[in-house]
């Protein structure tokens, strides 16, 4: 039986925090990161993460903010959300290819 590490468990710690987090949020905000009002802009989801991570690392490199950590645990959500979305988006072009095939591709 294999032993698990100080360093798999401060892992599973921290990636538990996220989730929570993000389930948190989720529950409170809605799915709006994934699904955006679109009230004022038309940005994908893609799009729209990139400018919330954008915003987080400019907080980080002018150092705006006192609770870095915060900060990097927000940026780590966000990435969890951005991969969420590029997952869906390529299932969805997989779907669009085997539904059309590679033309109606061509023609988007």
């Amino acid at each position: 039986m294999n032993k698990i590490t100080q360093t798999q468990t401060d892992i599973c710690v921290v990636c538990d925090e996220i989730k929570e987090l993000l389930l948190a949020k989720n529950r409170k905000y809605g799915d709006s990161a994934l699904n955006p009002v679109r009230v004022f802009s038309k940005a994908s989801p893609l799009e729209q993460i990139k400018v919330r991570l954008d915003d987080k690392i400019s907080r980080l490199q002018s150092a705006q903010n006192d609770e870095d950590e915060d900060v990097i645990t927000d940026l780590i959500g966000y990435l969890v959300l951005l991969k969420i979305v590029i997952s869906r988006e390529k299932e969805n072009l997989d779907t669009t290819k085997q539904m059309y095939g590679d033309l109606c591709l061509e023609a988007m």
